[in-house]
């Protein structure tokens, strides 16, 4: 009896955390966070040179610069908690390097679940140390990690926009680790 209890609660688990995935998945794809990028180039080009106090606010929201391998840097611009329960850490990866480089596939972690849905982010944590505990990139019901996925090569000097969704730590924790394999690891702090 136990053994039919444990089955249905881990089957109701596995159905909530993949509504709210999907939930968040549809949300995320709504565009707000693209309707703030345009605006903030419109204005860019709008105050074009008069406004520097806007240009240095925006180099203050940069939460993390992470180094990674073959010129490759990770800057985290954001990481912000969900009424849904999750964090989401945004940012751009850029390529320093003077070769077009690929995002590494290491970068992806080591499970085998991860591994099957090709290049992505899936090996990225979140550690909070006061808690002792580990988060790592949720998944969808199929096992895809909710992160950029299929990640082009980036060219000299250009950059790609990367996203990451991790279950939140307690309300109480605003500073975790970030670490990913190939790139260096940083403190980041949550908002929200």
């Amino acid at each position: 009896m136990s053994i039919r209890f444990t089955s249905k609660a881990r089957k109701g688990v596995v159905a909530l955390v993949a509504a709210a995935g999907l939930a968040l998945g549809v949300a995320g794809c709504g565009g707000g966070g693209d309707d703030e990028k345009p605006q903030s180039s419109a204005s860019e080009s709008k105050d074009r040179g008069s406004d520097p106090t806007a240009q240095e606010g925006q180099a203050e929201e940069v939460l993390a610069e992470l180094k990674g391998v073959d010129g490759l840097i990770l800057t985290l611009e954001s990481a912000t908690r969900d009424a849904g329960g999750f964090v989401t850490v945004s940012g751009t990866i850029k390529n320093d390097g003077a070769e077009a480089t690929r995002v590494p596939a290491e970068a992806r972690g080591d499970e085998t679940e991860i591994i099957r849905h090709g290049v992505s982010l899936g090996g990225a944590t979140l550690v909070d140390s006061a808690s002792k505990k580990r988060y790592y990139v949720l998944r969808d019901t199929d096992g895809r990690p909710l992160t950029t996925t299929d990640m082009p090569r980036i060219k000299p000097g250009a950059s790609i926009p990367v996203f990451m969704q991790f279950p939140a730590p307690p309300t109480d924790t605003a500073e975790v680790a970030f670490q990913m394999p190939t790139f260096a690891s940083g403190t980041i702090q949550i908002s929200g």
